[in-house]
């Protein structure tokens, strides 16, 4: 088999209502995303998206004409086109993509087929009044999520531990929130200076008195000395039901908020090198490298194993579109990391038919609230025709 082209779609969904993401001070008034497509001599065709693949036509050659299952080759040629440009691997999705439907296995399997489905958690994106958020996170435990995330600004602290305050009191003890801080990295021009580590020890501090399970990007990258501090600092829920979650959820019963604080990050390392710099360190009890952002499929399982090894979770960040969910999926349920996966849901600013504009069916979660491994080769995504007509950048 025999990589014939790779096709970039570069598609753009206009927003309106705007999305105003907390992570972003410009509210967002269009969704781009682009569709990798790889075509093989032999018929099947492979799709993968995430990153923007800026840049990438001049590097078209050093894939084409060679062999889509010789993926180590491939990782290789990707990670030294990284150091000159972008970050291409979503190419890397569309190769499993081909390779999965060539062995007639979803490639969760491939990546060791641990379990095929885990619980999700509603990621939530904006910056909302502590009434507002509440209300969301009531409406998200309506639709089945017994989990969600909510973004600490941090040039307005108050009102985002108010809107875990009053999350907590109307979801109850036994539905788990997550907080992002979202300090390792940065958007493009924002050079509003960082939190140290005394305020988010405080911040920390607070959190875990509600129950948070985890605290994302507490510090900025390069301080894994401060980001093992607040691990070792050890704070702890003074909420009655202290405990921590199940490594392997199951229906079976709730899953416990409050708990020690862990500490999680590493969603957009550019290298795996970062990452094993952490795991050294010892620096966060959560590896959440996303594998259409950071450092890809096979290098996030290699990861992922390292950190389980070590008893640390590895869950995978997961904020792109429907075709990228699917790509973190397939990785995290396959090497049997957890015990949650990122859900990007906010409704109305972010609903499942805004993240998945190009695809025949949104990815969703089912009635238990879990995100299943679709049954089907491949990554399990669908591509809609009528999408790339329709919403061309």
């Amino acid at each position: 088999m025999k990589i014939r082209a790779i096709r970039l779609d570069r598609l753009r969904l206009p927003l309106d209502p705007p999305f105003y993401a907390a992570w972003d001070p410009e509210p967002r008034r269009h969704f781009d995303a682009t569709l990798v497509t790889v075509e093989t001599d032999e018929g099947i065709t492979g799709y993968g998206s995430g990153d923007t693949m800026d840049g990438f036509e001049p590097f078209e050659s050093l894939f084409t004409g060679k062999d889509p299952r010789r993926i180590i080759d491939h990782v290789r040629t990707i990670e030294s086109i990284g150091f000159h440009a972008g970050r291409y691997w979503p190419l890397e999705a569309a190769l499993w993509d081909i390779i999965g439907k060539a062995t007639g296995q979803p490639v969760a399997v491939l990546f060791g087929g641990a379990r095929d489905r885990l619980p999700a958690y509603a990621s939530f994106g904006e910056a909302r009044s502590p009434q507002a958020r509440a209300e969301a996170a009531l409406s998200a435990q309506a639709a089945g999520f017994r989990a969600c995330k909510i973004r600490i600004s941090r040039t307005s602290v108050a009102s985002s531990i108010a809107s875990v305050r009053a999350t907590r009191e109307v979801v109850g003890e036994d539905f788990t929130i997550m907080c992002d801080l979202n300090q390792w990295w940065r958007m493009a021009g924002d050079l509003t200076p960082a939190l140290d580590a005394v305020q988010v020890r405080r911040i920390a501090a607070e959190l875990a008195d509600l129950g948070v399970f985890w605290l994302e990007e507490p510090l900025p990258g390069a301080d894994l000395a401060g980001m093992r501090l607040l691990r070792e600092q050890s704070f702890t829920s003074s909420a009655p039901s202290a405990g921590s979650a199940p490594s392997v959820p199951s229906a079976a019963g709730p899953l416990r908020a409050a708990g020690p604080l862990r500490i999680a990050g590493g969603e957009m390392a550019r290298t795996p090198a970062e990452l094993l710099a952490a795991l050294d360190a010892d620096a966060l009890d959560v590896y959440q490298p996303d594998v259409v952002l950071a450092v890809g499929m096979l290098r996030a399982r290699m990861i992922a194993e390292l950190a389980m090894l070590r008893n640390r979770w590895f869950t995978p960040h997961t904020w792109t579109n429907g075709l990228g969910l699917l790509a973190n999926l397939h990785v995290v349920c396959g090497v049997g990391g957890g015990p949650f996966v990122e859900f990007p849901y906010d409704p109305p600013g972010w609903t499942e038919e805004r993240r998945d504009f190009f695809l025949t069916d949104p990815v969703r979660i089912d009635q238990e609230g879990f995100l299943n491994i679709p049954p089907t080769p491949g990554l399990g995504a669908q591509i809609n025709p009528t999408a790339l007509t329709t919403y061309p950048r």
